[in-house]
């Protein structure tokens, strides 16, 4: 049988999840309900989905090599923190976030000429996370990695349905100061009916997605938190879609 440390710390079973008594949920103020590991898990799945992809744009672009040798530091750290009772959590977390910084490292750094390999490549890490929840073990950094690959999926979807891959390859492929009348035609595609009909249908798939899980979730956030760094991943992904959006408005 495989045994790897790593996916085998004690911390990584969520069956020892903090759990609290009644009496400590009802002395629980508003603000102490902010503090709760399973806010703070959901807000740092938003964080790890919305915030690194600008660190690591400029780097793909540049030096994808040390993008992908980051790959490297961040499952080092996320070993780190596994290895801690205090800070399991987040080396859970962290290792989640490694698979999606890897398959973004390649795909962007070497490949982003042809949006036809982006799902191929994005699933590279996919086994990983798949295996652990077989096992029942990291599944906040697994539930994480998935959730972030739901949204990116969705995203693509978006892109083939409306038919935006032809402005995606010639953008990748010309010159900035070449790229905006590329631009003007994909923002032209989106403001079609059938554009919006799409990003209607397809954000609504998004939102649902992530606050279903929450739902399941609200009566023991804490013994739960896996359903909390799905969420956070999914629906940042509308966040950052929308910012997107809006970037290429402003352009």
């Amino acid at each position: 049988m495989l045994t790897i440390p790593l996916f085998y710390y004690p911390f990584t079973d969520p069956t020892l999840y903090a759990t609290r008594s009644k009496r400590q949920d009802e002395k629980r103020s508003r603000w102490g309900i902010l503090a709760e590991p399973a806010w703070q898990v959901f807000a740092a799945a938003m964080f790890l989905v919305s915030v690194p992809v600008f660190a690591e744009a400029p780097l793909v672009r540049h030096v994808p090599w040390v993008s992908l040798l980051l790959t490297l530091g961040w499952v080092w750290l996320s070993g780190v923190l596994l290895s801690q009772r205090k800070t399991w959590l987040w080396g859970d977390l962290l290792l989640g976030f490694a698979g999606s910084w890897l398959a973004g490292s390649i795909y962007w750094g070497w490949l982003r000429w042809e949006p036809l390999y982006h799902l191929p490549v994005e699933f590279i890490a996919l086994p990983l996370p798949l295996w652990c929840i077989s096992r029942r073990r990291l599944l906040v950094g697994s539930w994480f990695a998935i959730g972030s690959l739901f949204g990116t999926v969705v995203t693509d979807v978006y892109f083939y349905f409306v038919d935006l891959i032809p402005q995606w390859r010639q953008l990748m492929q010309a010159d900035p100061e070449l790229a905006m009348p590329i631009f003007h035609t994909a923002i032209a595609k989106v403001q079609t009916p059938w554009g919006i009909s799409c990003a209607v249908v397809l954000g609504s798939i998004l939102f649902f997605a992530g606050i279903l899980p929450l739902g399941t979730a609200g009566q023991s956030p804490n013994t739960s938190l896996h359903r909390w760094a799905f969420s956070g991943a999914v629906l940042s992904t509308i966040f950052v879609d929308t910012l997107f959006w809006f970037a290429a408005l402003a352009a």
